[in-house]
């Protein structure tokens, strides 16, 4: 995925109202931007902290937010990745290029495709009759400033009844024959492993497990960032 015109480097001054941001940039001018993330973002905006972070531009007047924060500087010097939007096309773009070696994209990949009460952010076959449902999460918990940067990343940073929703839904769609696959998608600069995040949410971990034993895959990529573009770089191993 790239950005043009490429990202802005700017200060995050605070988050608010759960979708704004206050942000300084360069030339010490302040501006409000669109925060696409309905999480908590814990340990990604740090209370009372001034942090590095990144913006792009819709180029649209029209908007009443024209700039979205993309990422914002983290405990330990890392970088993650906020804007919620992204992971669909970040994992839709890697599977088209072949680059996700368990996960064949066959004539394309598919957007949006439901099963039962679920819809599923990608799916693999004929829109028809696909054969393969797979949901991507944004992940982004890190260690905290006051943690050992162990690299683990975790998922969920809050409770998400959506997300063991998801997770009961993807083993519905395991003991149907089909392909069920979690894909993780990691935005965190220091991600060496992920894990379910039990402190926060046990009933996902739970879930999570137990989905696993019942057939679904779980993927879990990083990705890479610069100004001009964000990309998944490599597999990581999931710790349960």
């Amino acid at each position: 995925m790239k950005f043009d015109p490429p990202m802005q480097a700017v200060t995050l001054l605070r988050r608010y109202k759960r979708f704004l941001a206050d942000v300084r940039q360069a030339d010490g001018s302040e501006i409000t931007v669109h925060c696409p993330n309905t999480g908590s973002m814990k340990h990604c905006v740090l209370p009372g902290r001034e942090q590095a972070a990144l913006i792009s531009d819709s180029g649209n007047d029209k908007r009443k937010y024209r700039h979205t924060l993309e990422a914002v500087q983290v405990a330990h010097g890392h970088w993650a990745g906020v804007n919620t939007g992204r992971p669909n096309t970040l994992v839709a773009e890697a599977i088209a290029e072949g680059r996700v070696r368990e996960l064949e994209p066959g004539a394309g990949v598919l957007r949006e495709i439901t099963f039962g009460d679920s819809r599923f952010d990608l799916a693999l076959g004929d829109r028809a009759v696909p054969h393969t449902f797979i949901e991507v999460k944004n992940v982004t918990l890190g260690p905290g400033p006051d943690d050992p940067d162990d690299g683990v990343i975790a998922f969920p940073d809050s409770i998400t009844e959506r997300g063991q929703k998801h997770l009961r839904t993807l083993m519905s769609v395991a003991a149907s024959g089909k392909r069920a696959v979690l894909f993780f998608c990691v935005q965190h600069s220091g991600a060496v492993a992920v894990r379910p995040a039990d402190e926060i949410d046990a009933r996902y971990g739970e879930l999570l497990r137990e989905a696993v034993d019942k057939g679904v895959e779980v993927l879990a990529w990083k990705t890479a960032m610069t100004e001009a573009e964000t990309r998944l770089e490599i597999p990581l191993p999931l710790k349960l």
